[in-house]
């Protein structure tokens, strides 16, 4: 889970909502500055049990860099209400959600998704999304494995049986036994119960169904054709950053490393990654 530092909102980034095949979606959208250099606008998607919050950090960097950003959260994430029908948080679901959120945003974007968000970005390319680029951040070639699959799995019958209610109690014990995310303010500590709270149990099983049985489809990606970055941080304990580099070979993919992150590079060491997608960007772009 993504913690994010702060929840102010910088300057020229507001609240708002998007409009995607299932309805409107939350988002933050980070306006540039008048004086900034007009660049194509992004997309950004988060990842499972995350929120458009996990990249508040970049936010206000990539805008002054000239790019029009949009995050959302995915259908039944936090502030994107969701049924509870398991067919609108299948991976083909909620990739036609971003491929119709690239469609209304005016022009070619870049896109950008984070541990399943990357899952669900690489399915709305393989769908028929041709954004100006794709970065895979923290993401793998396949299903999730190790630790973090184990704890998927014991998520679901609690999430099955009582909702997210006991979730939430349970991340904030495990939110103590660690010292950074003890030591975030108040607002944090409740915004990441309220964020558990808000999401749809239905949602949170659907999706933890497929970030567990997720196909390997770099060469169908590869084949593609667009502009790839991979980027991790350097003890992400997700995807092992090794299997993350053999798929960005996979993929003939620009490779990155993030110092002093994890799995959440966008709020463990902003500034870098936001240096790395602003240099991905403007190669990409031609700049």
């Amino acid at each position: 889970m993504s913690v994010p530092p702060d929840l102010r909102l910088p300057d020229g980034v507001t609240a708002g909502r998007v409009t995607a095949p299932s309805g409107d979606l939350a988002a933050l959208v980070a306006t540039p500055p008048p004086d900034a250099p007009h660049r194509p606008p992004a997309l950004l998607v988060p990842g499972y049990t995350g929120s458009k919050e996990d990249f508040l950090p970049v936010l206000a960097t990539l805008s002054r860099a000239g790019h029009r950003v949009v995050a959302l959260d995915q259908r039944g994430q936090h502030e994107s209400t969701g049924p509870d029908d398991p067919a609108a948080y299948t991976m083909e679901a909620l990739a036609k959600d971003v491929r119709g959120v690239l469609d209304v945003l005016g022009e070619p974007a870049h896109l950008v998704g984070h541990s399943f968000g990357g899952l669900v970005t690489r399915r709305a390319v393989l769908d028929g999304a041709r954004p100006l680029s794709l970065t895979l951040v923290g993401s793998g070639p396949a299903a999730l494995g190790g630790r973090r699959a184990e704890i998927t799995r014991l998520m679901r019958p609690l999430l099955e049986e009582s909702g997210t209610a006991p979730i939430a109690d349970a991340a904030a014990a495990l939110d103590q036994e660690d010292p950074r995310v003890a030591a975030m303010p108040a607002e944090v500590h409740d915004f990441l119960r309220r964020r558990w709270l808000a999401s749809s149990a239905t949602g949170l099983v659907v999706m933890g169904e497929e970030l567990l049985a997720a196909p390997d489809q770099v060469r169908d990606l590869a084949a593609v054709g667009l502009p790839i970055l991979v980027v991790h941080g350097e003890t992400d304990d997700a995807w092992p950053p090794d299997e993350q580099r053999d798929m960005a070979d996979r993929l003939g993919a620009r490779y990155a490393v993030v110092p002093g992150a994890a799995h959440s590079p966008a709020c463990e060491a902003p500034e870098q990654l936001a240096h790395e997608l602003l240099e991905f960007w403007a190669a990409a772009d031609g700049r």
